[in-house]
């Protein structure tokens, strides 16, 4: 099995609803959130690759559009939460990515 992994940045806001009252995560915050994608394969195609790590630059544009010092309350569907994060962007990775 073949293994790479590409690594992305961006910081954003967002506050969790429905926690207990004086909850931290209630508040407004921000965080600089780390996306790591890993991509995997039996055997290595003609040109020696997993994945041209060139197909990565649609999902740093769409972290950068979409996501980047966004308020994640306002552009992921339910709660903002780091799981919902993941897949969302995993969603993503899958409907758009080779």
């Amino acid at each position: 099995m073949f293994t790479i992994t590409k690594r992305f940045s961006f910081s954003a806001s967002h506050l969790l609803e429905g926690l207990a009252e004086g909850h931290p995560c209630a508040r407004l915050h921000g965080h600089n959130y780390e996306v790591e994608v890993v991509a995997e394969a039996a055997e290595l195609d003609a040109c020696g690759f997993v994945v041209d790590y060139r197909s990565f630059e649609d999902l740093k544009t769409h972290i950068d559009d979409e996501l980047d010092h966004r308020h994640l309350n306002d552009v992921l569907t339910g709660p903002p939460s780091a799981e919902v994060l993941a897949r969302e962007l995993h969603r993503w990775c899958v409907s758009s990515l080779p």
